[in-house]
């Protein structure tokens, strides 16, 4: 194997390559990850036989290496010898870019530790390509990775969007999504405008958007609207008004004298807002 092939033409230093790799259309793969791939001494994966099947479609025969959350500490000492011996290493997850939402970061983290070289190789992932075709803002967002399978904690983290000026961009499970999106409307409100993405770049890829209440009488009605992976965005707030007036100048200073739930009870009788939406934003500012 030529070493040159994969590594700069300036430097013979070992690399771990961070590949991403298709979350649904095989086709979606760029040359160069095939290349490096195919031309790396190992290839670390999430899964190794959901790799394997990939590897089996590219007509690659690489040796695999499992690198999943349960052994990523143990397996990167590992690694690092390896690079250290001279080996080029290649990083990929089941789907998409591996370290967001997947297994990764801490093996990075510590091959730049040691002085070694990471290097990138961009391409799918599921929040961005969901961001790309939601028609929601995108000039800043927040990513929250998987949202708590728990109903508490899930109601909490969506409470804590009420006043987020910045999209907001979350996974979540088949199972759960419907649970989820009553979460959402009760916590943000029906009118809040949200985006689903499910199974993007697949056959039966969807994206519903619309105010909250809307998307999930869509997904309620339509069981098929249920299956697959799922992307939420919620889009951000930049001002809360009613009345005319803005909920925020008026909450405010009432918190810094009051607690919550009076505070939130004097804001709606000024503003007209609703009072729950007052004590949500006021729940939100004292945190």
């Amino acid at each position: 194997m030529s070493k040159q092939i994969i590594k700069s033409m300036s430097t013979q230093q070992a690399i771990l390559f961070v590949v991403a790799t298709p979350i649904g259309n095989m086709a979606d793969i760029s040359q160069r990850a095939i290349k490096v791939l195919q031309e790396v001494d190992l290839v670390c994966a999430e899964d190794t036989r959901h790799t394997r099947q990939l590897f089996n479609h590219l007509d690659i025969s690489n040796d695999l290496l499992s690198l999943h959350e349960h052994n990523e500490r143990e397996r990167t000492d590992l690694i690092i010898q390896k690079m250290q011996a001279g080996q080029d290493i290649a990083l990929v997850s089941d789907a998409g870019t591996p370290a967001i939402s997947d297994p990764g970061f801490i093996l990075v983290r510590e091959v730049r530790k040691a002085g070694l070289k990471v290097s990138p190789l961009p391409g799918p992932s599921a929040v961005v390509t969901a961001l790309s075709a939601a028609g929601i803002a995108t000039h800043s967002f927040a990513f929250d990775g998987f949202l708590p399978s728990k109903t508490g904690a899930r109601r909490a983290q969506y409470a804590g969007y009420i006043a987020e000026p910045r999209t907001v961009a979350v996974y979540e499970s088949s199972h759960r999504i419907q649970a989820s999106l009553e979460d959402l409307v009760e916590e943000l409100g029906p009118d809040r405008h949200i985006a689903i993405a499910r199974e993007l770049t697949k056959l039966f890829e969807t994206i519903i958007s619309g105010n909250a209440d809307k998307v999930l009488e869509q997904v309620a009605g339509d069981s098929n609207q249920r299956k697959g992976e799922f992307v939420i965005l919620i889009e951000g707030v930049q001002k809360v008004q009613a009345g005319g007036e803005d909920v925020l100048k008026v909450l405010k200073p009432l918190l810094e004298e009051l607690p919550p739930k009076q505070a939130a009870g004097l804001t709606a009788k000024i503003t007209g807002c609703k009072k729950k939406e007052a004590y949500n934003l006021a729940l939100s500012l004292k945190d």
